[in-house]
């Protein structure tokens, strides 16, 4: 999944080196955390939240049924 969001965020921004993605895994679930450049936020989250809601949604469909539940957060 971090190489997922990884892959779908550096295509988005101006800076790609600049993407880090941290997976933080607790016992019910697992988080991913996307940082990108100050700059590069707007990209990434898009019009009334849009592109975050699609990288949400593209993470759920790629997860398996029998997973723990997989949430993405843009810090």
């Amino acid at each position: 999944m971090v190489e997922l969001v990884r892959f779908i965020a550096g295509s988005l921004v101006d800076h790609p080196e600049e993407v880090d993605v941290r997976e933080v895994e607790s016992q019910d679930s697992v988080v991913i955390e996307l940082r990108v450049a100050e700059g590069d936020m707007g990209k990434v989250i898009g019009k009334q939240g849009r592109i975050a809601k699609a990288i949400r949604t593209a993470v759920k469909a790629a997860t398996p049924r029998d997973a723990k539940p997989v949430f993405v957060e843009i810090i």
